[in-house]
């Protein structure tokens, strides 16, 4: 069974910091692209951020450019998602999830954490 379970995300104040988990079992994060989505209320999902499998390209949608870092760690099979200089318009619901390539569809999907910055 293929699961994402996330971890992180929180409340924070504008300015602030903050890092999600992603972590896989029945996968290796190493085998796939693993990309960051989020979902603001009343607003379309949009692409974050992603990591291609195999060789580790980044990509970063224009709004968090110079502020997201997206990484992985194979030996923890956890991709990571960190956070600086939050600003209020990321408040938003945050995904994980899995394709073959960073343009592919996703297949899999973590369950969803709550990034909510204060102003």
């Amino acid at each position: 069974e293929v699961r994402l379970v996330q971890s992180g995300g929180g409340l924070v104040q504008v300015g602030g910091s903050l890092r999600l988990s992603c972590a896989a079992s029945g996968l290796s994060v190493d085998d796939y692209a693993i990309g960051w989505f989020r979902q603001a209320p009343g607003k379309e999902r949009e692409g974050v951020s992603c990591i291609s499998s195999n060789d580790g390209r980044q990509y970063y949608a224009d709004s968090v450019k110079g502020r997201f870092t997206i990484s992985r760690d194979n030996a923890k099979n956890t991709v990571y998602l960190q956070m600086n200089n939050l600003k209020p318009e990321d408040t938003a619901t945050y995904y994980c999830a899995n394709g073959n390539t960073c343009q592919s569809s996703t297949e899999y999907w973590g369950q969803g954490t709550q990034v909510t910055v204060s102003s």
